[in-house]
Formats: C-alpha cells, sequence, structure tokens
C-alpha cells in the first residue's frame, strides 16, 4: 500500500459518485492527509442492495482525519452541482481537486441497449464530467495546486472495444476526450488527467455486473485510490496524461500488489480499454471446483435432438463427450444452473448443458426446459473456450462470446471449466 505524506493536507476535493466504491476510496485516502471532502452523490438514504450514503461515508472520512460535507449531487442536474460548488467553497473557501468518478454503465450491443440506457451513460458520463467540471474550473483557477482527474480509459480506437458495447464506450471515451482537450486548454494552469485500472475492481457495480464470485478476481479500491493519490500529489505542469493504476504505482516503488488483492493470488480479470490484456500472465479463469465421474449424454424423442457423438458435429461432439465426464451429481449441487450454446461457424448448431436437474446431462438441441443462460459464440470459440486456448474472460470482453441470463451462473460454469481444462 501507499503511505500518505501529507501532500494533501488542507486541500478541498469535490469527488463524484462518492458514496461507495472507488469515489469513497479516494476520498478516505485524501481524508488520511486531513483533507476536505466534497461527497457528492445521489444516495442520501440507504440503498436496499447498495452500501454506503453520502452521510455514512462523511463519518468515515472525519473518522479518517478529515473534514466532510456531503451534498446531494446528480451530476445531469446543473442547479444541483452549482449548489454544491457553491456551499463546498463557502464552507472550506474553495477547491483545489476535483474527482470525476460518477459513471453509468451497461455493457450491451447497438439493438439490445434503450435510449434511456444511452442517454444516462452520455448525461452520466460525458455530459456530467463536462458540467462539473465547467462549474469548478474558475475555483481551481484559484488553487495554488489545482487537478482535475476523471476515472476514464486510455483512448483506444481499436474496433474490438466497440463491438460489444458501443453506446457505454463512446461515453467512457467522452470523459477522456475532455482531458484531452481541457489538458491542452488550461496548460499551465490546471493538472488535468485520467486513471484507470489495469484489473476489475471490486465494487457494488462489479458485483451487479460479474455476480457472486467476481470479488476474488478483483483488486480492492484502495489500489485506485493509491494511484489517484499519486497523481493528485504530483506538481504544476503533470497534466494530458492517460494513466494506469498499477504503472502509477510501480513509479512510486511498489513492487508486490498482492495486498490490493481480494484474494492474493487468484487470477485477476483484465479491465476494458486495454489492448495488452492478452499478454497479461494471471488473466482470470476461476477455477477450484471438482467434478469426477461419468454419466450418458441425455437423449431426447425431439427430432432436432441428435446423439452427442454425431459426426456432423465434430469437434464439438468430442468437446461434449469429454464434458460429460465432469458432470455428477456434485457439479449440479455446486452449479445449479442449465445452459444453453448457440453455436455459429464451421460446426453452428444448439448444444445444452444441464447442471441443474438429477445427475445432470449434456445434448445437441435445445434445453429441456427453460435456459438459466444463453452463450453466443462460434463452434470454433466454443472450442478453444473448454480447452483452455482461449480465456472466457477474453472471448467475453472482445465480444466472442455474448451472455444473456444469469452472470453469476455463467461464472459458475467458468469454475468448472477451469477444473476440465487439463483433462480436455
Amino acid at each position: 500500500m501507499l503511505p500518505n505524506t501529507g501532500k494533501l493536507a488542507g486541500r478541498t476535493l469535490f469527488v463524484t459518485g462518492a458514496s461507495r466504491g472507488i469515489g469513497k476510496a479516494i476520498a478516505l485516502k485524501a481524508a488520511q492527509d486531513g483533507a476536505s471532502v466534497v461527497l457528492a452523490a445521489k444516495t442520501a438514504k440507504p440503498h436496499p442492495k447498495l452500501p454506503g450514503t453520502i452521510y455514512s461515508v462523511a463519518q468515515e472520512v472525519e473518522a479518517a482525519g478529515g473534514r466532510a460535507l456531503p451534498c446531494i449531487v446528480d451530476v445531469r442536474d446543473e442547479q444541483q452541482v452549482i449548489s454544491a460548488v457553491e456551499s463546498a467553497v463557502k464552507s472550506f473557501g474553495g477547491i483545489d481537486i476535483l474527482v470525476n468518478n460518477a459513471s453509468a454503465i451497461s455493457l450491451t450491443g447497438t439493438l439490445e441497449t434503450p435510449m434511456k440506457v444511452v442517454d444516462l451513460m452520455m448525461h452520466v458520463n460525458f455530459r456530467g464530467t463536462y458540467l462539473v467540471s465547467k462549474i469548478c474550473i474558475p475555483y481551481l483557477k484559484k488553487s495554488q495546486s489545482p487537478h482535475i482527474l476523471n476515472l476514464s480509459p486510455p483512448i483506444n480506437l481499436n474496433p474490438l472495444w466497440f463491438k460489444s458495447n458501443c453506446a457505454y464506450t463512446i461515453s467512457k471515451y467522452g470523459m477522456s476526450f475532455c482531458v484531452l482537450g481541457m489538458a491542452e486548454e488550461f496548460r499551465n494552469t490546471i493538472n488535468v488527467n485520467a486513471l484507470w485500472p489495469k484489473t476489475g475492481i471490486h465494487t457494488a457495480a462489479m458485483d451487479m455486473l460479474g455476480g457472486d464470485g467476481i470479488a476474488v478476481q478483483c483488486r480492492k479500491t484502495e489500489i485506485v485510490a493509491d494511484a489517484a493519490y499519486a497523481i493528485l500529489s504530483r506538481p504544476s505542469g503533470f497534466s494530458g496524461n492517460f494513466l494506469i493504476d498499477e504503472d502509477v504505482l510501480r513509479e512510486e516503488g511498489i513492487s508486490d500488489f498482492s495486498s490490493y488483492a481480494v484474494s492474493p493470488g487468484h487470477p485477476l480479470l483484465p479491465d476494458f480499454f486495454l489492448d495488452d490484456v492478452e499478454g497479461m500472465q494471471n488473466l482470470a479463469v476461476i477455477g477450484d471446483t471438482s467434478g469426477q465421474g461419468s454419466t450418458q449424454t441425455k437423449e431426447t424423442g425431439d427430432a432436432g435432438k441428435q446423439k452427442v457423438d454425431d459426426e456432423s458435429s465434430e469437434p464439438v461432439a468430442k468437446t461434449f463427450k469429454a464434458i460429460q465426464s465432469f458432470v455428477t451429481e456434485e457439479a449440479v449441487q455446486n452449479t445449479r444452473g442449465l445452459y444453453q450454446f448457440e453455436l455459429t461457424g464451421s460446426h453452428p448448431g444448439t448444444w445444452f448443458l444441464d447442471l441443474k436437474n438429477g445427475a445432470g446431462s449434456t445434448g445437441c438441441g435445445s434445453a429441456p426446459s427453460s435456459p438459466d443462460v444463453h452463450m453466443f459464440l462460434s463452434s470454433e470459440d466454443f472450442v478453444k473456450m473448454f480447452t483452455g486456448h482461449l480465456k472466457p474472460t477474453m472471448a467475453f470482453m472482445t465480444g466472442k462470446l455474448k451472455i444473456k441470463g444469469d452472470m453469476g451462473l455463467a461464472l459458475k460454469l467458468e469454475k468448472l471449466m477451469g477444473n476440465m481444462r487439463p483433462k480436455l
């Protein structure tokens, strides 16, 4: 962990999305220096599924040694932003640092993304960042060490980051373009930078996206907070940079990142928008679920179903034959999911894997009842995925694998796959 140096003592931070997750972690890190923190977020009342409110975080900030001003702020509402900024100036005398952390996410394709969701992401991610920056800049200009830090990715025009979640990518890049433009517009006046994680970060949003079991693939929010602290401690002139949390901390002399992991030693989920993730040595493949023995393939009377050893479906059929030996009552008890695979490519077809009923079964054709998870991919990628030549995480991130249904159950299947690979 990066130690505090006191460089943010006496500074005032305005942090959006500060009621939980990365925003909260950055607020608490600054508070340890004795900084004043404006907690700008929408959550004023406890949420039944999400932890934290601006008031509970305010208590934690003050307990950590800082001063807190909780403000109810929807970054889409100009008047709320103006009121919060004016309150901050009145309470603390000015604003030194703006952290644009508030964000909305929907990892859905063009046809699956309703326009109200597109509008939400554009208005929160791009417009909200632009608006809050615009209102804060006149006060930042009066600071001795002004900073704007956007939690947004490096600008990467590789089409693979657009094809599966176009609207989200554009909205996040809107935040990044704010860095590009404002860093130049306010060069030698305000430091404007972007920060992005190298790996998945365990937050409430990640839990909703990945379901139970995702946490072990992630790092804690503290790694982003420490990297933000290092950036915000740098002198005037450090501006226009698109930074990755791990790289920043390596420059600070940190080489052991195990303390940041939720589950030290477990492979990590790479984050989006970083082309070099395919070269990472610790791409996440959750594994450690045992299941041995054998069961017979389920055959039905439906005309559309075929035996697994149907030669016309090779090599998919061979893969399913190998999978059968892992379909046991224990695997069913550990998983409780019914999966249907819609395959394209050289060996198109519909297959199912039943890890929900009885002793489990596999088959060619539609699942015996409504599946919990639909997976869409090519037959070539299906075989690669189950034999360990294509990591499911990477397949999903790059759009080779599309999933509809219970993401938590999709992750449970990944656990079983991790145990299968050495024997497939």
